[in-house]
């Protein structure tokens, strides 16, 4: 059985920093893609970041310059380093495996997904 686990997920002020962790278990991430999605209540979800099996690293526009993904085999966790956060990073955030590259909606019936890790930025 896969299972991706998030952790690292709260509460901070604007301008802060959080860094979300997800560890997997029955899968390898350095054989896949890996990708931390988000979703904000009544908000479409839509990819953030991405690392691909190759290390080719993709930031959507606004987490560029502010948040840096990367990954530790020996762990077999992927990082999700964020800072200079603002409220519209507010958020669940979802670490996921092995799905294509995919910028809009979160296709739950491909791949691999963690629970989800809430992110609260207050101004």
């Amino acid at each position: 059985e896969v299972r991706l686990v998030e952790s690292g997920g709260g509460s901070v002020q604007a301008g802060g920093s959080l860094t979300l962790s997800c560890t997997a278990s029955g899968f390898t991430f350095a054989e896949s893609s890996v990708a931390w999605y988000r979703q904000a209540p009544g908000d479409e979800c839509y990819l953030v970041s991405r690392i691909s099996k190759h290390g080719y690293k993709y930031y959507e526009d606004s987490a560029k310059g502010r948040f840096t993904i990367s990954e530790d085999n020996d762990k077999n966790t992927v990082f999700l380093q964020m800072s200079m956060l603002k409220p519209e990073d507010t958020a669940v955030y979802y670490c996921t495996a092995d799905l294509p590259f995919m910028g809009r909606g979160c296709r739950r019936d491909l791949g691999y997904w963690g629970q989800g890790a809430q992110v609260t930025v207050s101004s």
